[in-house]
């Protein structure tokens, strides 16, 4: 897929709206477009990955600390690290975990 990331981008007016970008079986890179005041459940993941915070604000909680989300923002997580977040206002990000 050969796409600009910013014209995928849409935000539900409740919750949470993901698009896979790119996903095989080595590779799975989904982009994440969550509506303000939306929060996503303490979770797991069994593959280390990362997320990069095209735009938006909110706070990622990566295994008890506190990461502040803001465009350009990179944050690298192991795999089975526990992890949630809350979208202060429309966030969008991508997602990217590997095998």
């Amino acid at each position: 897929m050969n796409e600009q990331i910013n014209n995928l981008i849409e935000y539900p007016k409740k919750g949470i709206l993901s698009k896979d970008i790119v996903k095989n079986d080595r590779l799975n890179i989904t982009l994440f477009c969550m509506a303000k005041r939306t929060d996503m459940s303490e979770h797991t993941s069994i593959k280390p990955g990362f997320i990069y915070v095209i735009e938006g604000k909110g706070v990622f909680n990566l295994e008890g600390k506190e990461i502040t989300m803001s465009s350009g923002v990179f944050i690298y997580m192991n795999e089975n690290a526990i992890h949630s977040l809350r979208a202060n206002e429309n966030t969008s990000f991508i997602l990217a975990l590997t095998n």
